[in-house]
């Protein structure tokens, strides 16, 4: 026992790194995690002191004991049997195949990432883009929806813009759940969306057993009262009109919750804007049939240090309004109680058409419509033709959104009066598609500005 044994000096380097690796992950690493852990379980305490809808425990619950959570849910557990069956391969592998499926769609939340950096991002480009201005039809309604309920917003789908705008607007309500679609799923941009407590979904996907893994986690997030956005498009428009709503993400939502249980609330959210940023690559996907984008990272990298070049020279231009309107919210226990038969359609529909009703006014589409209906417009009457009584504020942006039309080629003036230019007719035709339907609302109506530093 006394006796001394030599050793390699490679042998007790080894050793040493060894023990050092055993004591970290079974003294150091706990105590570390478990420090960090209260001290994320404090800020998000004082954070959701101020949020109208706390944080639920569900969006912290870690990424690992969620996919667990998914693998061993009954629903899926079945799917996992019929897919073994229906392929003819051992359960484990059809298992496994699940286990990647919820790896793929599961987010890994961060309070500190969404409320430190991406709110304060998406202020920043939403302010730096576009003049911002947020409305409601009803906003009692908004503000006194039931606490416990689950709250959906229910979206048009006009522009990539349109996460970071609804995500700065809504940052005084609640950290939002975005469905994101196959174009995030590339490295680093993934880390980044997953941080923000968004998911991902194969919006063609054929298999069984991915749909049900999908509705699995919908439910529960669902049940758990997540705050959750959504757009029933399923993607961006290429026409500027509404287009007609899928149904499977609504499905799962409405399927994922109990009639006895907590609400759900879908909210309808109408955005527009005086430009689109994507207008030109929307208008020529139109063109085709597979809806394929055709904007390459040099073409968008060129066009981000163009935009810095102008800012620093001092001609940098902000591209016009954007516009969002909060619609009439719709409880699903009171309109389960009147639609039976066909739930998800009529629902799908019911949203479609107040998202339809709560299109905010921009002057830009409104000058579009204008024109396209008219053939051309005197520019000494269109304020009168615009609604009349405007502000001095909105007389300036349709004033602004004019000679954007005509830097753009899409209008000419021609002795006062405005007139198409007949090079991009598309665009046009985009933009007064897009116009929201009927006249404009009264100025006083249409919108309450929010400054750079307002919150929702």
């Amino acid at each position: 026992m006394t006796q001394t044994v030599e050793l390699p000096l490679w042998l007790f380097v080894l050793i040493v790194v060894f023990a050092a690796v055993t004591f970290a992950s079974h003294f150091l690493f706990p105590s570390v995690r478990w420090f960090f852990r209260r001290r994320l379980e404090r800020a998000v305490a004082r954070l959701n002191e101020r949020l109208q809808r706390p944080i639920q425990p569900f969006k912290l619950a870690g990424r690992h004991d969620m996919i667990q959570r998914l693998i061993y849910d009954p629903q899926v557990s079945k799917a996992v049997q019929k897919h073994a069956q229906e392929q003819g391969v051992p359960e484990a592998v059809a298992s496994e195949t699940a286990r990647r499926y919820a790896r793929e769609i599961v987010p890994s939340f961060s309070a500190f990432a969404y409320f430190s950096f991406a709110i304060r991002l998406s202020r920043l480009l939403s302010n730096a883009f576009y003049n911002v201005r947020l409305s409601y039809q009803d906003e009692e309604a908004i503000n006194t929806i039931d606490p416990q309920a689950t709250v959906v917003f229910v979206m048009n789908h006009r522009s990539n813009m349109d996460y970071v705008l609804v995500t700065y607007l809504a940052a005084r309500r609640s950290a939002l759940s975005y469905a994101v679609g196959e174009w995030a799923r590339v490295w680093p941009l993934s880390r980044l969306i997953r941080a923000m407590g968004a998911y991902f979904i194969r919006r063609k996907s054929g298999s069984d057993l991915y749909r049900q893994v999908l509705a699995s986690y919908v439910r529960h997030a669902t049940e758990a009262g997540v705050t959750q956005a959504m757009f029933p498009e399923g993607g961006l428009s290429l026409t500027g009109q509404l287009g007609r709503p899928k149904l499977g993400l609504l499905k799962y939502i409405i399927d994922g919750s109990d009639p006895q249980g907590r609400d759900v609330v879908f909210v309808p959210v109408a955005l527009n804007y005086d430009r689109v940023l994507e207008d030109t690559v929307l208008t020529a996907a139109a063109l085709g049939t597979d809806r394929r984008f055709r904007a390459r990272i040099g073409v968008i990298t060129r066009w981000t240090l163009k935009q810095i070049w102008r800012r620093l020279i001092g001609r940098y231009k902000r591209f016009g309004m954007a516009s969002v309107r909060y619609g009439q919210p719709i409880s699903l226990q009171t309109f389960r109680e009147h639609h039976q038969r066909d739930l998800t359609t009529d629902l799908a529909r019911e949203l479609m058409r107040r998202i339809a009703g709560a299109i905010p006014f921009v002057p830009l589409p409104a000058i579009c419509r204008l024109v396209k209906e008219n053939g051309e417009v005197p520019e000494a009457h269109l304020f009168r033709l615009l609604g009349g009584d405007l502000s001095e504020d909105t007389m300036r942006a349709v004033q602004d959104a004019v000679d954007q039309l005509v830097d753009r080629r899409i209008l000419v003036r021609d002795q006062d009066v405005l007139r198409p230019s007949g090079q991009r007719s598309d665009l046009l035709a985009y933009y007064a598609a897009s116009a929201a339907p009927g006249a404009p609302p009264p100025d006083a109506a249409i919108a309450k500005s929010i400054s750079a530093s307002a919150g929702s």
